[in-house]
């Protein structure tokens, strides 16, 4: 701030009556290249503390984001794309981060020089100032007005980005699909409109954006145009001297230069708003609903469950489970089956708590489920999936998640019962191999012996399967039948299947149709009502002629 003012006074001592008064001048230059120096290094370290900063910044908004984002209810990832949650988590947390270490930091030194600008002017040619009346409220309404214009631009631009990666995620993850159905070109146009779609929201914001900087530039140089005129016509009545005219339009450059730098800025700004927008209303997702207050701990879990008159749907205008009742007594092996979107897995996603129940009551040892800790609810149960998940890690670390202070032994007894340690010591560092959370290096079937060997280390007191031995063939499935009966003795136990010559042997068996259980018993007493069940059985086997 104090540059302009000694480059006016180097003037005035060049100008001066007695002639150049060159130690003056000296002396003021040596000043200005002190003050250059200086403005530099400080502008190195403020950087330096920014990045740094921004830096900062970042990685806890990511964390909190991802910390949030665990406490979500599942509703939330049934009803979002992945991809887009991924773009919140990484492109929009990096733009507000970019704005935190670049942006920010030229917005608070440009907001210090315009004043400091103003307070000099001030001190040397007030009346002057009076052309700042007309100029500084035409730059602040075109940037007002074109800030209204731009940011929702720029949050359509955020959904479209946001819309294009959730379906490259999607695209990427089901390539081989893709390519079996030979769909890959109609995926490449789909993935086009997508891109498409987010070029144009992107051009059209940068567009407008760009119009801004170039209007308060001309309105800058008017402005900086009337000031010459005006402190040339002061200096020529004797009013101020050329020093003096000199360092006022040097610091109405400043003045208005941070006005115009802002204006150019404003594509960044109203980029990194829309994008904190995303990241903000992630963090304002509702978490999972709190445990009641006189929520009772479970001490002693005998896995006694009753579902009582129970309905449910995932939205308030649809109903997917109708008025289900049924009792599973401790240890008992309880088989679901039922064609595809009959509610099967609704009714273990209301075991879990994943969701809560619309009507009625879903009962554990005689204790509606809602009066107990979701944690502790949800350690009762050891799930396998058809849907298997290995992180990146050993397989030991694999088959060991889920339970602090796994031994060796235990692990290896665990993989033999789901006879899957023969393969894991033919990979080539044996139970230290890495796998990736793909699990490319395995085949899925052997993936869901990981799993399964996984549940086989958990102490609990129930038991979900759901088609656990689907990506298994006929030999393999037949040999871990055992394993599947060791994992299942003495546990409450709930299996969906889709091979029912896998859940003969349950002690009942619900079959469900459209959200209703419409027959329950043993396998044998199924096929003798020679109803759903025994059409459905009889459709994977031989079916019944007429006379049967």
């Amino acid at each position: 701030m104090l540059s302009p003012r000694l480059s006016g006074a180097a003037i005035d001592a060049i100008e001066h009556e007695a002639g150049v008064q060159f130690p003056v001048v000296y002396k003021y230059v040596l000043l200005m290249i002190m003050l250059a120096a200086f403005t530099s290094l400080t502008s190195w370290a403020l950087s330096a503390i920014m990045i740094r900063l921004s830096r900062n910044v970042v990685s806890k908004m990511r964390k909190d984001l991802f910390d949030h984002m665990t406490t979500l209810p599942i509703s939330f990832f049934d009803q979002y794309q992945t991809g887009d949650v991924i773009s919140i988590l990484s492109y929009d947390v990096d733009t507000v981060g970019a704005t935190l270490s670049t942006d920010l930091t030229q917005i608070l030194s440009s907001l210090i020089t315009v004043v400091g600008s103003f307070v000099m002017m001030l001190t040397i040619a007030p009346e002057i100032l009076l052309i700042f009346v007309v100029t500084i409220p035409c730059s602040i309404g075109v940037t007002r007005w074109r800030a209204k214009i731009v940011r929702p631009l720029f949050s359509k631009r955020s959904r479209m980005l946001g819309a294009m990666n959730g379906y490259a995620e999607e695209a990427v993850s089901g390539l081989k699909t893709i390519r079996a159905y030979h769909q890959e070109e109609e995926f490449n146009n789909r993935f086009r409109t997508h891109n498409d779609n987010a070029v144009n929201a992107t051009w059209k914001a940068d567009h407008t954006a760009a119009v801004t900087g170039p209007t308060v530039n001309l309105i800058n140089n008017l402005s900086l145009a009337a000031v010459s005129i005006f402190g040339a016509l002061l200096y020529m009545a004797g009013g101020i001297t050329l020093g003096n005219v000199s360092s006022f339009v040097l610091y109405s450059r400043k003045f208005s230069g941070p006005i115009n730098e802002f204006a150019n800025i404003l594509s960044e700004i109203q980029s990194s708003l829309a994008a904190a927008e995303r990241v903000l209303g992630l963090l304002a997702m509702e978490p999972e609903p709190a445990d009641a207050v006189d929520v009772q701990p479970i001490t002693d879990c005998q896995g006694h469950v009753e579902f009582r008159d129970v309905s449910f749907g995932y939205t308030a205008d649809t109903t997917v489970l109708h008025h289900v009742s049924y009792t599973a007594e401790p240890g008992k092996v309880i088989a679901i089956v039922g064609e595809t979107g009959c509610g099967k897995t609704t009714m273990i996603n209301l075991l879990m708590r994943f969701y809560d129940v619309t009507e009625g009551t879903i009962l554990l040892d005689g204790v509606d489920i809602r009066q107990l800790p979701r944690d502790d609810l949800r350690q009762q149960f050891t799930m396998v999936l058809q849907d298997t998940w290995l992180f990146d890690g050993t397989v030991f670390e694999n088959i060991a998640y889920g339970r602090d202070g796994v031994t060796r032994e235990e692990v290896v007894r665990a993989a033999k019962a789901a006879h899957i340690h023969d393969m894991i010591l033919s990979l080539p560092h044996g139970y230290d191999t890495i796998v990736t959370g793909s699990g490319n290096s395995i085949s899925k079937g052997q993936k869901q012996l990981l799993t399964i060997a996984r549940a086989m280390l958990m102490d609990a007191s129930m038991l979900i399967l759901d088609e656990a031995t689907s990506n298994v063939d006929t030999q393999t499935e037949r040999r871990i039948q055992d394993a599947m009966l060791q994992l299942m003795h003495g546990r409450t136990s709930f299996v969906i299947a889709h091979r029912l010559s896998t859940i003969t042997g349950a002690d009942c068996i619900l079959v469900m149709d459209k959200g209703r259980i419409v027959e329950s018993g043993t396998h044998e007493e199924l096929l003798a009502k020679r109803g759903t069940y025994y059409e459905l059985y009889h459709a994977q086997f031989d079916r019944p002629n007429e006379a049967a």
